[in-house]
């Protein structure tokens, strides 16, 4: 694992490109358009990094609960330092972080 991690950041990858990880989560129910372009939906299983790329399907884990959700990118974000995902109000349901508002999650890339 460790020289995984070595040769990403030697070919230039940072490791907030990397493919997974863990960090905190936040949740958001807004209307708004996306960066994607489409509108944001809080029932649908959507959620903003900074960087992957539209389209993705992310696995996320509650660390707390071991509860999982498959979302989908849609948008960028979150912008909070420690965040790694804003999720849609859905997703948050299903990982049972919705009363916390936040919580500690792992993802990885699935698609």
């Amino acid at each position: 694992m460790l020289a995984a991690v070595v040769f990403s950041f030697a070919v230039g990858q940072t490791p907030a490109e990397a493919k997974d990880g863990c960090g905190g989560a936040s949740w958001y129910a807004l209307h708004s358009r996306t960066a994607s372009g489409e509108r944001m939906n809080p029932s649908k299983l959507t959620a903003a990094h900074r960087n992957l790329p539209f389209g993705a399907k992310v696995k996320v884990t509650n660390r707390n609960n071991g509860r999982a959700v498959v979302v989908r990118i849609n948008d960028r974000g979150p912008f909070i330092r420690g965040r790694v995902l804003d999720l849609s109000r859905a997703a948050a349901h299903q990982i049972g972080m919705v009363s916390s508002g936040t919580a500690k999650v792992c993802f990885e890339v699935i698609g």
